[in-house]
């Protein structure tokens, strides 16, 4: 169906926020450098400079096998930032944003707490460097409510009853539930629709899910086969899904125009742009993306 349109920060439920001060922020001990990161691979996609040689060979790999990443990685973090900004505008003042990534410019808080000062917003995700540098990130932000959770999206029940997601965020009220581009790291042996499910059932009407995902839709069967193999010496797997893969993801949610499309392609503007005024080599981006509604 269509619709027109361990917490690295903590705070007590009766307290405020305490923002982290830059003399706070310490390198995590248990960091392993050695093995690429999938969330450090994506910094390096995007340009960042929060990545070490092993996830930028790793990285550069990927890149030679399906040129297109970079650009893939860029239009994602559009796709967010519209995304993020459309929920906000439907009325939705609470963000669980999971496998967040490094934190960079345009992230969740920052997009939503633009356009809701108040907004609420956790992030989670399971390396301990995001937390490090989510501790900059909201230091640098200092409106809204932001936390960090440190944990991971295989274990959706330890998420739900994480206490810092308890103090932040009343599941009772519409949430935006954030799944872009992390899913394709689960495997579905290690349960990724029931994981989802679980989330999603968790959700108050009026609560919307957003979600990216890679697909081999539109590459080359042996740039995905080759993305494939080389994220196997990575943190995480890469598993590419077809439409017919990702579209359960949702469930019974409805979603909000134009539904489940190619990743350039969801609202690339507040208009109908024209598929010519879209980044050169869009149709190369193999990802699908849409956001749904709870009724």
């Amino acid at each position: 169906m269509m619709h027109e349109d361990t917490a690295a920060i903590e705070r007590d439920a009766d307290t405020d926020w305490g923002w982290a001060r830059a003399e706070d922020w310490q390198p995590p001990s248990e960091l392993d450098t050695g093995v690429p990161h999938t969330a450090r691979m994506y910094d390096y996609y995007l340009g960042g400079k929060d990545h070490f040689e092993a996830d930028r060979k790793a990285a550069q790999a990927a890149i030679a096998a399906y040129p297109a990443l970079p650009l893939l990685a860029r239009t994602n973090r559009q796709f967010l930032g519209r995304a993020v900004e459309f929920a906000a505008g439907r009325g939705i003042r609470q963000f669980v944003d999971i496998g967040t990534g490094i934190p960079a410019v345009g992230s969740t808080n920052e997009v939503a707490q633009r356009v809701v000062p108040d907004a609420r917003v956790v992030y989670v995700d399971n390396d301990p460097i995001v937390a490090t540098h989510a501790r900059a990130l909201l230091a640098g932000h200092p409106t809204g409510r932001t936390s960090v959770i440190e944990a991971d999206l295989r274990d959706p029940e330890a998420i739900l009853a994480h206490p810092a997601l308890a103090a932040a965020v009343d599941l009772s009220q519409p949430v935006a539930l954030m799944l872009v581009a992390v899913l394709h790291f689960i495997r579905d042996e290690e349960g990724a629709q029931r994981i989802v499910r679980t989330l999603r059932d968790a959700l108050a009407p009026g609560s919307a899910l957003i979600l990216s995902h890679g697909s081999p839709d539109f590459a080359s069967r042996e740039s995905a086969v080759e993305g494939t193999r080389i994220y196997r010496s990575a943190s995480a797997p890469l598993v590419l899904r077809p439409r017919a893969g990702v579209e359960p993801f949702f469930g019974d949610f409805e979603f909000a125009g134009p539904g489940l499309v190619q990743l350039p392609l969801w609202r690339p503007t507040s208009g109908h742009v024209p598929t010519a005024d879209l980044p050169e080599g869009w149709q190369d981006v193999s990802a699908y993306a849409g956001v749904a509604f709870k009724h």
